[in-house]
């Protein structure tokens, strides 16, 4: 049974960091697609990066240049650093793996959602 539990996000200042961490049962980070996806508030779901097979994407802009995704195959865990946040980051972040892989960036793709962890950005 896969289960995804993220943590990390809380209330920062704009301008500020946050690592958000989802540890991973049942799948394998270094080896299975597994990806950062974020919602604010109204909006759809919109992708952010993936790992799948050590190899990462990126599937949006809003993340490139600050935020860096990685893994810890002995924690068996991935990991979103997130830096020079901003007030449109404010979101909900969730961690999603896939059964099957596909197309990185499309919610479709993904069978098994965390719950999430809240990001608050403010100025």
């Amino acid at each position: 049974q896969v289960h995804l539990v993220e943590s990390g996000g809380g209330s920062v200042q704009a301008g500020g960091s946050l690592t958000l961490s989802c540890v991973a049962s049942g799948k394998t980070v270094s080896r299975d697609l597994i990806a950062w996806f974020r919602q604010a508030p109204g909006k759809e779901q919109q992708a952010g990066a993936s790992i799948w097979g050590g190899i990462s994407t990126w599937s949006s802009e809003y993340g490139r240049g600050r935020f860096t995704i990685s893994q810890d195959s002995v924690k068996n865990t991935l990991y979103l650093q997130m830096n020079n946040l901003k007030l449109q980051d404010t979101a909900t972040y969730y961690c999603a793996a896939s059964d099957s892989g596909g197309a990185v960036g499309d919610v479709s793709t993904y069978h098994h959602w965390g719950r999430g962890t809240q990001v608050n950005v403010s100025s």
